[in-house]
């Protein structure tokens, strides 16, 4: 029988077994998941022939300004598809990657920095933002994926900072417009310090203050000799900015246009705060709902000790104790349990449209978290009696739909054999069809948990 090890190592910090992984895992699953802790291994070369966020928001912009309903409807409808397609894309690269712990760190990140399809012009961008602002950044400096998703068109647009004037800047003079304080409450308790970090609704305001005139190219007006070629790029306006010095967290930054904000993310980074905020959501994801003081003390140590250094952290990650306790603490998110399947069956006749759909009825819609907060990592959220006969459901879809292609026996050696009880091997054994057999296994708490 494989070895639990690598169960954990391929289902707590991958994705799911294919078949041949428990076999070639088993050897050293600690080696075969350190192997993944590079930047290369996040980057997703598959993906990188798709459209820029920066083309999407041009093509948009530039279609709004002809102000012709019909062609804004046809564009509309093309980046509906578009944004199909793709996300089908990085569903097909989650399945087959070689490597699923770079993978969860992606998707790990990309739910820290939540941005959901709630607004137009977000909507179309998400797999762009993700692949531009995330995953160059999964294992480099949590200050340099800060910076980069906090500039990004999609975060700038989905929390309205474009709408945030200065008070006292040129144009909030002109047309006494006023501050959106979105971004900067979201940064400081969602991003970075956390809700229990130390700031204040005065150290909110002012954050507001410097990230006034972040925007990006198109979303502002431009006319006369102001004119300029409409973009999907970040672009700073000075004239909607909050001039004069701003006070944060006790510390004085003088005026200084755009580099305010980049200098507040780089202390922001470095917070003790941040570190304990960042180690306590990682070490709840890897280790348990409840997570343990001592790793979330280590994890922080390590954070704090390497600057952010996310590649030390992961490798952190992999050495607690306590990810190598109990085989199946968490419970899987319906996309995780949904990728798992695919990995298993080999992504064997299973349509995008039944997955998309199946998705959707469990209330995992990808790019669609509820709040800015993103997706609950715990078992309470995902759960409900509800919850879990939706999924019974659709493995009961799956399963009817790979019934010719898989033998369940074979299935459960390739998957879950190192944690199966004796009541699971017995009752697959003794199932009618293969797709009962199927259902049996997906439906198992060996296969729901990682």
């Amino acid at each position: 029988m494989s070895d639990v090890n690598a169960f954990i190592a391929l289902n707590r910090f991958g994705l799911g077994a294919r078949p041949g992984d428990l076999e070639t895992v088993v050897a050293d699953p600690v080696g075969w998941l350190r192997a993944q802790v590079s930047t290369h291994a996040a980057l997703a070369p598959a993906l990188n022939d798709q459209l820029s966020s920066s083309d999407i928001v041009k093509d948009i912009f530039s279609v709004r300004k002809k102000k012709d309903k019909d062609l804004f409807n046809k564009t509309k409808k093309k980046y509906r598809k578009h944004f199909k397609s793709e996300l089908a894309r990085r569903m097909g690269h989650t399945v087959t990657t070689e490597t699923p712990f770079a993978e969860r760190m992606v998707a790990f990140w990309s739910n820290h920095f939540t941005v959901s399809r709630t607004k137009a012009i977000t909507g179309p961008i998400l797999p762009a933002y993700e692949r531009e602002a995330i995953r160059p950044h999964v294992f480099g400096k949590f200050e340099d994926m800060l910076q980069a998703v906090t500039g990004h068109v999609a975060m700038l647009s989905y929390l309205d900072n474009t709408r945030s004037i200065g008070e006292n800047s040129v144009r909030g003079k002109r047309r006494k417009k006023t501050m959106n304080e979105n971004l900067a409450r979201e940064i400081l308790e969602l991003h970075t310090l956390g809700v229990n970090g130390g700031y204040s609704q005065n150290d909110v305001m002012e954050f507001a203050k410097t990230l006034t005139g972040w925007s990006f190219g198109g979303v502002q007006s431009r006319k006369g000799k102001n004119k300029k070629p409409i973009h999907g790029d970040f672009e700073f306006f000075d004239v909607t900015h909050e001039p004069g010095s701003k006070t944060i967290l006790g510390k004085t930054y003088q005026e200084d246009g755009v580099n305010e904000v980049k200098q507040v993310l780089t202390d922001l980074a470095s917070h003790p705060s941040t570190a304990k905020f960042i180690a306590t959501k990682l070490v709840r994801h890897f280790v348990s709902d409840d997570p343990p003081a001592s790793a979330i003390r280590q994890i922080e140590d390590v954070f704090m000790r390497s600057g952010g250094d996310l590649a030390e952290v992961s490798s952190a990650l992999i050495s607690l104790p306590e990810v190598w306790g109990d085989p199946i603490p968490k419970i899987k998110t319906p996309y995780e349990l949904n990728i798992s399947v695919l990995r298993a069956v080999d992504g064997k006749r299973i349509p995008s449209y039944v997955l998309a759909k199946g998705l959707i009825s469990m209330r995992h819609d990808p790019f669609n978290a509820p709040s800015p907060a993103g997706w609950p990592d715990v078992a309470s959220y995902w759960m409900s009696p509800e919850a879990l006969m939706r999924r019974i459901q659709w493995m009961k879809t799956v399963s009817t739909r790979i019934s010719g292609a898989i033998k369940p026996e074979i299935l459960l050696e390739q998957t879950v054999a190192p944690v199966a009880s004796e009541q699971l091997r017995l009752m697959i054994a003794g199932a009618p069809s293969a797709d009962v057999g199927a259902a049996l296994l997906f439906a198992s708490a060996e296969f729901q948990r990682r």
